[in-house]
């Protein structure tokens, strides 16, 4: 067992747990942080994507000795009222449909349009195909990052 202080949406959080220990299983069983969700655990799926240091990162194959002293932003401390301008466009263009999958995909999406906040939607397909959708909102996932784009 280590002792870990890790920044997590803007606060300290010290954690008793072994080093090999997912990132994903610190955030939901250790800090109650359950957004981020757990899927495939084999970093295919993206249901598990956080931001390390601003980039989106599958918490699932990370482990949380690697984290040392980046940022880590889950889906609860994107944005303190669900404002952002990714979370505001899911919302408009209703995207979510079974929903499991929402805080990966915007939480890539977020990291994505960070680092180029004027893609085209090649650029979108491309940044976004990391992600699996099993209801297919494929077409509404494309649409709400390139209205947020058009947001920011």
């Amino acid at each position: 067992m280590a002792t870990l202080n890790l920044k997590i949406n803007g606060k300290t959080h010290t954690v008793d747990v072994e080093d090999d220990t997912p990132l994903l299983w610190v955030l939901r069983d250790h800090l109650g942080l359950v957004g981020t969700k757990y899927s495939c655990g084999i970093a295919q799926c993206g249901a598990c994507t956080v931001h390390l240091n601003g980039n989106a990162t599958f918490s699932c194959v990370t482990p949380v000795s690697s984290v040392g002293n980046s940022e880590v932003t889950t889906i609860e401390g994107l944005s303190e009222n669900g404002d952002h301008p990714v979370q505001k466009a899911w919302e408009e263009i209703d995207v979510a449909q079974c929903g499991f999958c929402q805080p990966g995909q915007i939480m890539q999406a977020a990291a994505f349009l960070k680092n180029n906040p004027s893609p085209s939607m090649e650029e979108i397909d491309n940044a976004m195909n990391r992600n699996i959708c099993r209801c297919g909102t494929y077409h509404k996932v494309r649409e709400a990052v390139a209205q947020a784009a058009k947001t920011k």
